[in-house]
């Protein structure tokens, strides 16, 4: 055993020391705050596109869908074929040409052109601790890797990712950070691959596994109820309405993390191309991910109460000789570091980008916008680790991660989708509809945990909390419309879909083509899976 960790920790660490080198070789490139934090219209679409699909192969990816599909069955291939592919292909050709045409270099900075300060700096504050919550399951899923491996604490799990991850992305930015999440995407692929083909081989296909399951977990909309959460673990109206639309969109069209990714790319239609191109490898990477989840549900014996997260460590420990072995925690290490540096990258830049050089010291020379980032990155590492405790108290990552996006991202979404297709909406009424949203959220979450609301599982829970966070935050918003000051429409010019510039509207035939065939392949899974 000693040799098989000696070999296994050679791996990792080869390919942390390739981790350290990206972000050397990157230096001289961020060398300007604008560098560092953004790196806009600087990169082809091939690497757009990788990082893109990259920046989503963290944590929720690997661990959590794994530990999802173990505890739910097919029904995580939702995650994916309702989840993503609709949403990606919207952002590709709705919402990438209204941000790359405002010139905003945020989310919450669009929000102030759109709406006002106000609604700019809420959105940061609660964006912001968001990203800090999900970096803190990062650090976790990547202990539960380690602590099954190499029987490592958290705190030595923290002493070696947590320097790591911040010394790449101080010295590259984010540039380093996204050739990083390539490289960490290359070697998920390489650590996964073995163990589906293992899988695949002893249930002889997929067909094979589907039907070694119980009826219950084999299927991913056969005997789904249309409404029943309070009994049901899911069901349809919680998994088309929550999940498909609601925290599907709010996270695809309003996460900072992948709209910087996209406008890194050299050009608007690489802009475009980026969700698109990234939706195509989406639709297939579930094999690697939902595969062993489901077959540990056959496999795997789990006591009562124990934690589904160590689900994709334990099947590898069953499937993987020593070599492969080292590979497979390299892979689930990368996932992790890949979601923990975009995150920590992503916060760094929110709270030096909209709220310290905006509000609090603007006018500074550039190079001390690069020092205040690389500080925040600090802070912002220090504070995952803070966040990483509660992560403890779930059972499933998949459930804590749908959690916090139907807290914050559901009531953003509403905010978003009325100020990018409305003009009408108001400044005060965004501010405030956002507010009251992110309450009702949180309102509902604190019922269900006292028991003052009943559902069928956690996961249903989150689906339905999104829901009345976004009506909470849409009512609320358009109500308060009719009674506040709009904006002109010269100062929405090139902020809505509905004022773009002529040139902007004009996403080429074969976009809509591709995206048109990701729809159909869509459709065409869900059926044959059904």
């Amino acid at each position: 055993m000693a040799s098989h960790n000696a070999l296994a920790l050679t791996i990792v660490g080869a390919y942390l020391f390739g981790t350290l080198i990206t972000g050397y070789l990157l230096r001289r490139s961020s060398g300007t705050a604008s560098q560092f934090l953004h790196a806009r219209h600087t990169l082809p679409t091939a690497v757009t596109s990788l990082s893109f699909l990259a920046a989503n192969v963290g944590a929720l990816e690997i661990v959590g869908v794994v530990a999802a599909s173990a505890k739910y069955g097919a029904i995580a291939l939702h995650f994916y074929w309702i989840g993503a592919i609709p949403a990606m292909v919207f952002v590709a050709l709705f919402v990438m040409p209204v941000y790359a045409q405002s010139g905003a270099l945020t989310i919450p900075e669009f929000l102030r052109l759109r709406y006002n300060e106000a609604t700019q700096v809420l959105n940061a504050v609660s964006m912001g601790i968001m990203m800090g919550f999900v970096s803190g399951i990062s650090l976790y899923a990547a202990f539960c890797i380690l602590h099954v491996f190499l029987g490592w604490s958290f705190l030595e799990t923290v002493g070696l990712i947590s320097p790591i991850v911040f010394c790449y992305i101080s010295i590259g930015g984010l540039k380093a950070t996204i050739y990083n999440e390539i490289l960490q995407l290359a070697i998920t692929i390489a650590g996964l691959a073995p163990l589906l083909y293992l899988i695949l081989r002893q249930f002889h296909g997929i067909h094979g596994l589907l039907a070694s399951l119980p009826p219950a977990m084999a299927h991913v909309w056969d005997g789904l109820p249309i409404a029943a959460p309070r009994t049901a673990t899911m069901d349809v109206i919680g998994v088309v309405f929550g999940l498909g639309f609601i925290l599907s969109f709010g996270y695809w069209c309003t996460d900072f993390v992948l709209m910087q990714r996209a406008l890194a790319a050299k050009t608007i239609q690489g802009s475009v191309n980026t969700p698109l191109i990234a939706a195509l490898f989406k639709l297939v990477f579930p094999l690697l991910v939902v595969v062993p989840g489901l077959a540990a549900s056959l496999l795997i014996e789990r006591q009562t109460g124990g934690s589904f997260d160590y689900t994709l460590p334990s099947m590898m420990l069953r499937y993987y000789g020593p070599g492969i072995l080292g590979i497979g925690i390299a892979a689930i290490l990368a996932s992790l570091m890949s979601g923990l540096a975009a995150n920590i990258s992503a916060l760094s830049t929110l709270w030096t980008h909209d709220l310290y050089k905006t509000y609090l010291k603007p006018r500074k020379p550039d190079r001390h916008y690069v020092v205040v980032g690389r500080l925040a990155t600090v802070a912002a590492s220090l504070f995952s680790v803070m966040t990483a405790y509660i992560a403890f108290r779930y059972n499933s990552l998949m459930d804590y991660l749908q959690l916090l996006f139907s807290l914050f991202n559901a009531p953003l979404f509403a905010t978003f989708l009325l100020g990018v297709f409305t003009t009408w909406v108001t400044p005060s009424a965004g501010f405030w509809g956002l507010i009251c949203g992110i309450l009702a959220a949180i309102t509902h979450n604190f019922a269900f945990r006292f028991h003052l609301l009943h559902y069928g599982s956690e996961m249903i829970a989150n689906f339905y909390g999104a829901i009345y966070g976004w009506s909470v935050c849409m009512i609320a918003t358009m109500a308060i419309s009719l009674f506040t000051r709009r904006k002109p429409i010269a100062e929405l010019r090139g902020v809505t879909y509905h004022t773009q510039i002529v040139a902007m509207k004009r996403v080429p035939t074969r976009s809509w083509v591709f995206a048109a065939s990701l729809i159909g392949l869509c459709v065409l899974l869900n059926y044959l899976f059904h």
